[in-house]
């Protein structure tokens, strides 16, 4: 299987898509305000739960965010919960102090 992601900004979405079955096997959702991109919500389609598409989408997110000097607000539980585990990507992110559930 092979996933690539790509910005779809008139979807205002992320998606994650299976290059082998022309499919979105998943897309993550986003507000973009000047610099400041917030992600709203994850969503993998249930064939490809557990195959790592999830976090492939985190990484590419994260990733394209620093090259394009944003800061990443992540409302997304999945994203936030990834991030926990992911301390790298802490100096372009947003840190409250109340996590959303």
């Amino acid at each position: 299987m092979s996933i690539d992601v790509t910005d779809a900004p008139e979807r205002e979405r992320f998606e994650a898509r299976d290059s082998a079955e022309q499919t979105v096997a998943g897309f993550m959702t986003y507000q973009l305000t000047g610099k400041v991109i917030v992600f709203t919500h994850t969503e993998v389609s249930p064939a490809y739960e557990g195959q790592g598409v999830g976090s492939r989408l985190a990484r590419t997110v994260m990733d394209d965010s620093r090259a394009k000097g944003r800061t990443v607000v992540p409302i997304c539980p999945f994203l936030a919960g990834w991030l926990e585990k992911h301390p790298e990507y802490g100096d372009i992110t947003a840190h409250g102090t109340r996590r959303v559930k």
